[in-house]
């Protein structure tokens, strides 16, 4: 054992910060994942609350224990928080499918994802973005290489909020956010994060760089610019029937504002589509989420009603009006899922980010209900329809259908069976399930879902934020063309990527960019070199001031008086500052901890009065003989 390594498991010395380490191979790092499991098994062969794991003064996660962990990785110290993190997921697959064990392996997925959130704490700050974003992959149990993820996508998709609360989370994420930080793809699509050196300096013409369109803050402005004139294109689209009922040509052409809709609508669905082809070419299902499943269904929504209203163009007999009919009726069926996505444009707000993890976290605890739902309701429909056929026939089974429905709603028509006993006893039935138990049980996941989620609201949106930031950037693109335009790309620019060479390419994306892009990159570059220069000064002059109060600035533990105070010989500092903290509590360690330190000193002055004893006896002895 080496003495540095002494040292640190004795918890005396500061622990030395990272140096440098080359990135292991997919063997090494799951043979790293192994050992680091072992050692959480005998850190907690048993079960341990969460909460004591997880408090700063924790007596089970100690300097100690973090200086073993760290000692463990070898020379692999920079990939330990992406290893911590890959074991605290195989732990909760353990959980998951072991109900016997799943306190033990909730508490060690914990402990894993608190010593990650420790160790990338004693990074040091010019090393943090690559321990957090530089992508590793690990050989799965099938024995094939996993898609590259680094320890921040890891946090994410695993939904670790201790780990992304951590302020060493979100300054990796902010950078990101902020464009601080930037995507460089290698030819093996390998995607590494690098300074964006600009941002902070060089002069206004520097700034107009069409690749700072990539940055999540930026994209998160244009998105919402655009969706809300989408709003305001589609409320006029479906006005048009009503304004233009009299005019003759309107069976045979389209109006301004549904070409526009339609091309809109057309950007998004191929956009989607890009980024679906990307997330399953560069990530992995968990990047998927409910609002996926929202955007499918708007564009699918759209698509049909556009083609409906193109086949009722170019149809001229009589059922020309008619699939214009059913084309706008399918585009009001739209509306309630455009502006449901309104919630994901607006979601970098905290209230409406808020909003949206209570709305996600309801309808995914809403799965039980909805199971029982559908089990029950099979049930019952049979049995009506059973009881209608008893008689030799029977009704539509849509009248059924409608039937259960509307008590589930709570408008039950018991007029309906008041000729049928039986009928009647068996929708009395239902509806006592329906209204009186299942959606009681609706009621009560609901509110147990928004618990935990205000319980925690802060970790929870952090970790929202980061989901966010890093699910913008994470099916990368060297060429972002913000929908509508992305139209542009996909059928004038994309054709020429294979005539042209990979530098004729660039030049010919960044000549079109800085064209069709000038006003916004030309606000994004003032924004840069004049707002965000002053902020970043503003803060660093006020915020990081001398007004910190650690052993830097040694003027603001003991001031001196000045002016006529001074003449006057009154003081501040009449009892210095360390005087005054000798009286604190130690904090940083827990109850258990500072008694087993009284106990060693304790042990330590015993053993040097035993040793004196022992010397004074032997002393006495000797003049004795003597």
């Amino acid at each position: 054992m080496s003495d540095g390594f002494s040292a640190e498991f004795g918890g005396s010395g500061p622990i030395l910060p990272p140096a440098k380490t080359a990135k292991p191979s997919p063997e090494t790092l799951t043979k790293l994942v192994k050992r680091l499991r072992a050692l959480t098994l005998k850190l907690l062969p048993v079960e341990v609350d969460p909460q004591a794991i997880n408090e700063p003064t924790s007596r089970i996660i100690t300097p100690q224990v973090i200086s073993a962990y760290r000692a463990a990785a070898g020379d692999f110290d920079e990939a330990l928080p992406y290893c911590l993190l890959r074991a605290r997921a195989e732990f909760m697959w353990d959980a998951d499918h072991n109900a016997a064990d799943y306190d033990e392996n909730f508490g060690r997925a914990i402990a894993c994802e608190v010593l990650a959130r420790r160790i990338v704490h004693l990074t040091a700050p010019d090393r943090l973005a690559a321990v957090m974003a530089t992508r590793y992959t690990h050989i799965q149990i099938d024995g094939d290489e996993s898609d590259p993820a680094s320890a921040l996508e890891m946090a994410i998709d695993s939904h670790s909020t201790i780990f992304l609360s951590s302020s060493e989370s979100q300054d990796v994420v902010n950078s990101l956010w902020k464009g601080e930080l930037i995507q460089k793809m290698s030819e093996k699509f390998d995607v590494e994060y690098v300074s964006y050196a600009e941002s902070q300096t060089g002069s206004f013409w520097s700034h107009v760089n069409p690749s700072r369109l990539c940055v999540p803050r930026y994209q998160n402005f244009f998105r919402i610019v655009v969706w809300l004139f989408f709003l305001i294109v589609y409320s006029q689209a479906v006005r048009q029937p009503v304004e233009r009922l009299a005019d003759p040509s309107y069976t045979n052409t389209m109006d301004a504002w549904e070409i526009i809709l339609y091309v809109i609508a057309l950007s998004t669905l191929v956009e989607d589509m890009n980024r679906l082809f990307k997330l399953l070419r560069f990530v992995t299902w968990r990047a998927f989420s409910f609002w996926n499943v929202v955007a499918f269904v708007t564009n699918s929504l759209l698509l049909a009603a556009f083609i409906l209203r193109m086949v009722g163009l170019h149809d001229n007999t009589d059922s020309s009006a008619t699939l214009r009919l059913h084309s706008f009726q399918v585009l009001s069926f739209v509306a309630p899922f455009i502006w449901m996505k309104l919630i994901t444009v607006f979601d970098g707000y905290k209230y409406v980010g808020m909003m949206q993890i209570c709305v996600a976290r309801m309808l995914q605890e809403s799965g039980i209900f909805f199971a029982l739902l559908s089990i029950l309701a099979l049930g019952f429909a049979q049995a009506m329809y059973a009881l209608d056929a008893a008689d030799g026939t029977t009704e539509a089974p849509t009248g059924v259908v409608n039937a259960l429905v509307q008590a589930l709603l709570q408008s039950p028509d018991f007029s309906r069976y008041a000729s049928s006993p039986s009928g009647l006893i068996m929708y009395y039935l239902w509806n006592v399930v329906t209204v009186i138990v299942l959606l009681n049980v609706l009621i009560s996941l609901f509110a147990s879902a928004y618990q935990d989620v205000v319980d925690d609201a802060e970790a929870q949106y952090l970790a929202f934020f980061a989901g966010k930031t890093v699910g913008m950037i994470r099916a990368p693109d060297s060429y972002v063309y913000p929908a509508p335009f992305n139209l542009i790309e996909t059928f004038l620019v994309s054709p020429f990527e294979y005539w042209y060479n990979e530098k004729q390419y660039a030049k010919l994306n960044r000549i079109i960019m800085s064209v069709l892009f000038f006003i916004p990159l030309t606000m994004i570059a003032f924004y840069e070199t004049v707002f965000t220069r002053q902020e970043n000064e503003w803060i660093t002059n006020w915020l990081h001031g001398n007004n910190e109060g650690d052993s830097t600035y040694p003027e603001t533990r003991d001031p001196e008086v000045d002016g006529p105070d001074a003449d006057a010989g009154l003081r501040i500092s009449k009892v210095p500052f360390m005087e005054l903290i000798k009286v604190f509590p130690n904090t940083a360690q827990s109850s258990e901890a500072l008694m087993l330190e009284e106990i060693r000193g304790l042990r330590k002055q015993l053993e040097v009065v035993m040793r004196r004893v022992e010397i004074n006896g032997r002393s006495g002895a000797g003049k004795v003989e003597e």
